[in-house]
């Protein structure tokens, strides 16, 4: 038996365990937690994958992350990824979960962020390179075809967040028409 996770519901419930491999294969929800790391100056972490990994060799990323363990909670998940892929002790901050279609298999993810105050350490197997970016560099980067598929989606969910909603002040004080909404999709 390989590693086992939690197999969940469309409601983000738990149904049962579930072996992650066959997860994938059969579609089955499972959890994945992720970090997205800024630093003191508000800059994004953005990391390669290693050309060997067996999910997105090669690819680009702006989260950290993987399965939650059996029992496990987001927040759990999440403070546990950071240590191993990034050398790093801290509790992520809970941001928002979301059915993720994903580019291998459905599944829910967690996001959570962290302010990283320390030295990273990447896990050579998990990291191959990694840099800091600004939002408008990350924003450019999450477009371009190299990176990991789910992590768009991820991003746009992210940057609604940070737009306000509701009609909206213009330069001169007028109210002009709706910004889009940070609420699901």
């Amino acid at each position: 038996m390989g590693e086992l996770v939690d197999h969940v519901d469309e409601q983000d419930r738990v149904v049962g365990v579930v072996d992650r491999a066959e997860a994938v294969r059969l579609g089955r929800l499972h959890r994945i937690a992720t970090i997205v790391c800024r630093d003191e100056g508000g800059r994004f972490l953005v990391h390669r994958r290693p050309d060997d990994a067996v999910r997105f060799p090669g690819r680009y990323n702006w989260m950290l992350g993987g399965a939650a363990d059996v029992g496990e909670s987001y927040e759990e998940a999440a403070a546990r990824e950071l240590s191993e892929e990034l050398g790093v002790q801290a509790a992520p901050r809970f941001v928002f979960t979301f059915r993720c279609a994903g580019a291998i298999s459905p599944y829910w993810l967690g996001l959570h962020e962290v302010v990283i105050t320390t030295v990273v350490r990447p896990n050579a197997l998990e990291i191959a390179w990694h840099d800091w970016v600004t939002e408008r560099e990350l924003a450019s980067l999450v477009r371009q075809q190299q990176f990991v598929p789910d992590a768009r989606e991820a991003f746009d969910r992210y940057q609604d967040l940070s737009r306000p909603t509701g009609p909206q002040p213009d330069a001169r004080g007028a109210v002009g028409r709706p910004a889009r909404s940070g609420s699901g999709r």
